[in-house]
């Protein structure tokens, strides 16, 4: 009997013990915030900044992790997908992350033809979507999304910077009127380019300024010469182009070939923010290019940003550098970065101390919650969602974009005119291999 007894103490110790390991494991879990992250890591979109995105989260990740997690308390363990640059493989990975893996948030997503999608397949299904670098304002115009939130930008606001540079600028650097410069608007055919494209038409159209082409790609086009002729046929002053990556470099090697000269053009990010992809191709002939975007935070003046801004900023850089090798930090870190550390700082601890839980209407809630004052953020924006029931809800009302010029190693913002660093270079100088 005393053997039995013996038997029996050891078999309940030895439950009693695999209990506990089983709750530990599960308050482990508990005390992890597992987030989805979705980004092409393969095919054109990855170099056009969405693998820049993608670290730039990463960073952000690592940073609240070293701190002890969020609030300081919950670990994040992100779970990468690689959308590999095609809207199907997009929603498969989403489906996957949120059915298999059983992941509430989704963070990320570089184009804008997976963004709109993607967004619809998230709030029909209640998860969180949390949009770091897509700027299509069709992913949120009417749709009165719930779950789908986005800080960055979005393509509107390239028309307005697009117009209100030539408006300031025409008449005291090109000696013309604004009514008087002749735009060509080029852009891939998906949401993105065709987003920037109609705003760039409409804020030109409000301003008087004559639109004499707008002509879309697809981006995957093998040959776009075509493309070039027009433009040249059309007599355009300034270009403003929304593409991608590899079709960037077919469109600006074409140009140079036939001779295209214009007095300035005007990226809308994406491909013309990958500078070190750029320069490596075409060198100094895409001096003082301007390109339209989302500011990278390291050209910014710290002191007029937030308290530790400055520093968050160093950190961010830092470390970009030194996992890419890379010089030029693209603004899509910045993108990554800023978008997750704000999902990160400013609406998970407050979904759990406020509303209870990381659950998806916790996550809601503590996102409609957010305000963050201009200059809050290390892109210089604050963030505000427009609410349930309005025409961009979901989407950030105080982001902002700016024009950038690029000259050699240096970057400079050029507008708004009250934060920039730099007077624009407009037209293109004589001697440049576009310059009219």
């Amino acid at each position: 009997m005393p053997t039995s007894r013996r038997q029996l103490l050891k078999t309940s110790a030895a439950a009693a013990a695999a209990l506990s390991l089983d709750w530990t494991r599960a308050q482990a879990q508990a005390e992890t915030i597992r987030i989805g992250l979705i980004y092409d890591l393969t095919g054109p979109f990855a170099a056009g900044g969405s693998v820049a995105s993608s670290i730039g989260a990463q960073i952000a990740i690592d940073l609240v992790n070293e701190k002890g997690g969020v609030g300081g308390k919950y670990k994040v363990a992100p779970v990468a997908a690689d959308s590999q640059s095609k809207p199907d493989v997009a929603i498969n990975e989403a489906e996957r992350l949120i059915s298999q893996e059983k992941i509430d948030i989704l963070n990320g997503v570089y184009a804008s033809s997976h963004a709109v999608p993607l967004a619809a397949k998230v709030e029909q299904q209640k998860k969180i979507l949390w949009i770091t670098t897509a700027v299509s304002t069709a992913v949120f115009k009417d749709k009165n999304l719930q779950h789908v939130f986005r800080a960055q930008i979005h393509s509107d606001q390239y028309g307005q910077a697009f117009a209100s540079f030539l408006t300031e600028h025409a008449k005291a650097k090109l000696g013309m009127d604004p009514k008087e410069v002749k735009v060509a608007l080029i852009h891939e055919d998906g949401p993105y380019g065709v987003g920037v494209a109609s705003a760039d038409e409409a804020y030109a159209k409000e301003a008087g300024i004559p639109v004499v082409l707008r002509e879309g790609y697809s981006a995957s086009a093998p040959d776009l010469s075509v493309l070039v002729t027009k433009i040249k046929r059309a007599k355009a002053d300034v270009i403003s182009h929304a593409g991608y990556n590899p079709d960037i470099t077919l469109f600006l090697r074409q140009a140079r070939e036939s001779g295209l000269r214009f007095k300035m053009l005007f990226g809308a990010g994406a491909g013309y923010s990958q500078l070190d992809k750029l320069r490596a191709t075409f060198g100094a002939d895409i001096d003082h290019f301007c390109n339209i975007d989302p500011v990278p935070a390291q050209l910014l003046d710290p002191a007029k940003l937030a308290p530790g801004m400055g520093d968050l900023i160093k950190t961010m850089v830092s470390r970009y550098q030194a996992k890419t090798g890379a010089t030029d930090v693209p603004p899509h870190c910045s993108m990554g970065f800023n978008q997750t550390w704000v999902l990160l700082n400013n609406v998970l601890p407050v979904a759990k101390e406020k509303y209870g839980s990381f659950e998806p209407e916790a996550i809601r809630k503590a996102a409609l919650d957010v305000d963050i004052p201009a200059g809050g953020t290390i892109q210089g924006y604050g963030v505000k969602f427009f609410p349930p029931g309005t025409p961009l809800s979901g989407q950030n009302e105080r982001s902002t974009p700016v024009v950038m010029q690029n000259a050699g190693a240096h970057i400079s913002v050029v507008w708004p005119t009250n934060i920039r660093t730099q007077d624009p270079v407009f037209p293109l100088p004589k001697g440049s291999t576009y310059g009219a």
